[in-house]
Formats: structure tokens, C-alpha cells, sequence
């Protein structure tokens, strides 16, 4: 298998939900230079969209919590790019909320977000996929919430958790067609996470992680391209680890203060 042209994905039609800032932006604009045609949605038509060598990537206003919605992105992705081959579903998130107080409403816009729209949107593409002669790869993105909760996160880990099982069970049923994959993200250095690392720019973070530094929406969107790809074409069912070895123990850290310091800049990481 020739790694040359097995990340060539011309011909190839993909949806990145959440796919127009962040995480998602980069995840859309790595298949469009693969040579995908790739159509991305929010719930607001942004400034700019994923582009590449003077090709954009399409956009169709969604709320992937509706499930009309959801497949209407499946539908009008066919009907404009002759098919659908690869969805990522990257939509989600979640505010810090206190468990003992957070709204009901909240609880349930959460899991919708998180759990329910990736369901909604694997549902439609797997009509699609299962006609396919190559079937389908549906990647779910993730995070390490689902493994090791933060306090604040309760509906969202709760969410993550269950979008982890989904992945498995999917994959037991749609299975030879479709391949369903899940990625496990740690932290990852994005505009709208900034604050969440603190006033010194993550260095105290960084300290924590292994690798001696936060992960970058590349690292994300290259193992989506491998998940996509025929190097991957046995690989169904997995939890695809990209968080760099994890977090390094709360008791190694209180024990060895100051001794992590080797973290590297981001400048030329890829």
C-alpha cells in the first residue's frame, strides 16, 4: 500500500459537523487538501470557511440536536457532492457547571449535543454508506472526559461516556459497510480553550502531560485521516488515544513539583 496515494481522498465526499472554527476547522481543511470535497455545518454561517488551493469547503446551517436537521445535512451533502463517504462528528462541548445546582435544561442541551447529535448524524450517513461499494467511516470525536472526569463536568463526561459505548455498539451493527471509529482527545491548544489553561499561557498544564506539550487540532485531524483511510481499513470499534500518554498522576505531581520542566514551543509542531 502506497502511502502517497492512500491519503489521497479525491472523489471522496466527507462532513465534519462543528467543522467551521477550532478542532473542526482544521479537521475539514486537512481533508480538503487530501483532495476531498467536504461540506461543514454550525448552527451560524461563519466569516470564513475551511479553504484550500481555491477550494472551500460547502456549509449548510444545522442544529445537529434536531434530528430532521441532522439528516437533512446527510441529505443535501449528496445531493451536492454525489455521495458521502467519511463523517467526523465533532460538534460538542460544554460551560464548567455545578452538578448540585445545573438546570435540567442544560443537562438535557448537553447530552443532546454530545451524545444524541452524533447519533442523529452516524443514523443518516450510515443509510447512505451501507449502498456505498466501499462503505463508509464514521469517526466520533471524543474526549478524555469520558475516561477521567473533571469536577464541573458531570453532564458532559456523562455525554462523552456514552458517545464512547455508541462508537462499540455501532460498530458491532454496521459492520462490514461501515467502519465506526472513536478518538480520545486531551488537551489541545485552541482559540476558545485559552482561558481554560490558566494566565500563564498552559505552562503549569504542560508540566503535567508527557509529551511536554498540549495537543495541536493537527494532531486531531491526522489521526482522522489515518481513521478514514484504507491503512485503517480493519480498524472498527476503536478508541483511538490522541492525548499525548494522558495526564501524569495528581500524587507524582504534588511529589515533584517543578521537576517536569521540558516542555517544547509549538512553533513547527505538526
Amino acid at each position: 500500500m502506497d502511502p502517497r496515494t492512500d491519503r489521497d481522498f479525491s472523489g471522496r465526499s466527507v462532513v465534519v459537523t462543528g467543522g467551521t472554527k477550532g478542532i473542526g476547522f482544521v479537521v475539514a481543511t486537512a481533508f480538503l487538501q487530501a483532495g476531498a470535497d467536504v461540506m461543514v455545518c454550525g448552527r451560524h454561517t461563519p466569516a470564513t470557511l475551511p479553504h484550500h488551493a481555491g477550494r472551500t469547503a460547502s456549509f449548510r446551517a444545522t442544529d445537529v440536536r434536531d434530528p430532521s436537521d441532522a439528516a437533512g445535512l446527510i441529505d443535501d451533502t449528496v445531493a451536492a457532492h454525489g455521495g458521502l463517504d467519511v463523517l467526523v462528528n465533532n460538534a460538542g462541548g460544554s460551560p464548567d457547571a455545578d452538578a448540585a445546582t445545573v438546570s435540567p435544561r442544560f443537562v438535557e442541551k448537553i447530552l443532546a449535543l454530545n451524545l444524541l447529535g452524533p447519533f442523529y448524524a452516524a443514523q443518516a450517513a450510515n443509510s447512505v454508506m451501507q449502498a456505498n461499494p466501499e462503505g463508509g467511516s464514521i469517526i466520533n470525536i471524543g474526549s478524555v472526559s469520558a475516561h477521567d472526569p473533571q469536577p464541573g463536568t458531570a453532564a458532559y463526561s456523562a455525554a462523552k461516556a456514552g458517545l464512547l459505548v455508541l462508537t462499540k455498539a455501532l460498530a458491532l451493527e454496521w459492520a462490514p459497510a461501515v467502519r465506526i471509529n472513536h478518538i480520545t482527545t486531551g488537551l489541545i491548544r485552541t482559540e476558545s480553550a485559552a482561558s481554560v489553561y490558566g494566565d500563564d499561557g498552559g505552562a503549569a498544564v504542560i508540566n503535567t502531560l508527557p509529551m511536554g506539550r498540549m495537543a495541536v487540532p493537527d494532531d486531531i485531524a491526522n489521526a482522522c485521516l489515518f481513521l478514514a483511510s484504507r491503512w485503517a481499513s480493519y480498524v472498527n470499534g476503536a478508541d483511538l488515544a490522541v492525548h499525548g500518554g494522558g495526564e501524569y498522576p495528581a500524587r507524582y505531581v504534588a511529589t515533584h513539583s517543578g521537576a517536569r520542566d521540558r516542555s517544547v514551543t509549538l512553533e513547527g509542531v505538526r
